[in-house]
């Protein structure tokens, strides 16, 4: 039996210092010490033994035991080693190697303008003021002077969700809404969203994006509007350009006016981008109607205001030469990538 086991531990010693990986060194471990290995049965048949040789050979199978349980623990470290070493040397990088180039996002036009004209106003002492896309019929018409069966209800095109609700034809409303809750002196621009039920096509969406301003305080006249506006559009488009002020009707305002900027291409002469008439309509404006100052709570006698409203899309359009409204919204990568 002494032979058997010095036997065993050299067998042992042997497969472990062939073996190569960690689950060939748990079969050889199931091999010799498992329930069922070579060495339980060999301490099997220690019955068979002499009282004076089971001492003997007891303390002789539990020393090859120790010797090979210390043998795997010792191979098992230089397998995880030599693993290591060999998952670095096939993972290791080379830092002189070029970095890949990722594609770094870009605002969108819409939002570059809008945050440029919000940094103009904000300049002048404007606040921004924001308010619900879904409103009453009474914000959106009745409180702006268009009150039930007006003409100029008709040229809205309005998404009715119900006879009372619907979604905002203009940023108008915000206006509204900030002169119910604050007193004069008031200045603020409303940009946001609006909905009309309008075709799709080149110059139109059923979604697009307004910027409305307001001014209320006493002694506010139409010099002011003017003065402001062309501050603006200098600001927007260059110190060299030139604009021009149109009467207009707007049941809001009164008196009202459309602001026209000199066409960029062609300095007035007329040609292809103004359509031949030298100017280029950017905006509407006016002096607050006194009966919408009313409905707000304010004595037009005591103060007075002015307004105005742009389309985003149609500035930034004219900003960047662009003759397709749809290329705002369809994330074509081709478009994006030129701002």
């Amino acid at each position: 039996m002494k032979q058997a086991l010095e036997q065993i531990k050299a067998t042992a010693e042997q497969a472990l210092h062939a073996c190569t990986d960690l689950k060939e060194l748990d079969a050889i471990r199931v091999k010799f010490l498992g329930k069922k290995g070579e060495l339980t049965s060999i301490l099997k048949q220690m019955g068979k033994l002499s009282p004076e040789e089971r001492p003997v050979i007891g303390q002789l199978a539990n020393q090859i035991r120790g010797d090979i349980e210390q043998d795997i623990t010792t191979r098992m470290a230089e397998i995880k080693q030599a693993e290591m070493e060999r998952q670095l040397k096939a993972e290791k990088i080379d830092v002189t190697l070029p970095g890949q180039k990722f594609q770094m996002g870009k605002k969108h036009p819409l939002t570059a303008v809008l945050d440029e004209i919000k940094d103009i106003f904000l300049g002048m002492g404007f606040d921004i003021a924001a308010g619900p896309e879904v409103e009453t019929d009474y914000y959106n018409f009745e409180a702006l002077n268009l009150p039930k069966n007006h003409p100029a209800r008709d040229t809205q095109d309005t998404f009715y969700i119900t006879d009372n609700i619907l979604l905002r034809t203009q940023t108008s409303p915000v206006q509204i809404r900030v002169m119910e809750n604050k007193k004069p002196p008031i200045r603020v621009i409303a940009p946001g969203r609006v909905y009309r039920a309008d075709a799709v096509d080149a110059t139109h969406s059923p979604l697009f994006h307004q910027i409305e301003g307001l001014v209320v305080d006493k002694n506010v006249t139409m010099a002011d509007l003017k003065g402001t506006l062309e501050i603006f559009v200098k600001k927007l488009y260059g110190e060299e350009s030139v604009v021009r002020f149109r009467p207009h009707h707007f049941p809001f305002t009164e008196p009202s006016a459309e602001l026209d900027v000199q066409c960029f291409s062609c300095k007035g002469e007329g040609c292809r981008l103004c359509k031949g008439e030298g100017w280029i309509e950017i905006l509407g404006c006016g002096m607050v109607h006194p009966k919408v100052l009313q409905n707000c709570g304010i004595d037009p006698e005591e103060y007075s205001g002015f307004a105005f409203g742009m389309g985003l899309e149609r500035v930034v359009m004219r900003r960047y030469n662009i003759d397709d409204l749809r290329m705002f919204f369809e994330n074509d990568m081709r478009f994006l990538t030129q701002f």
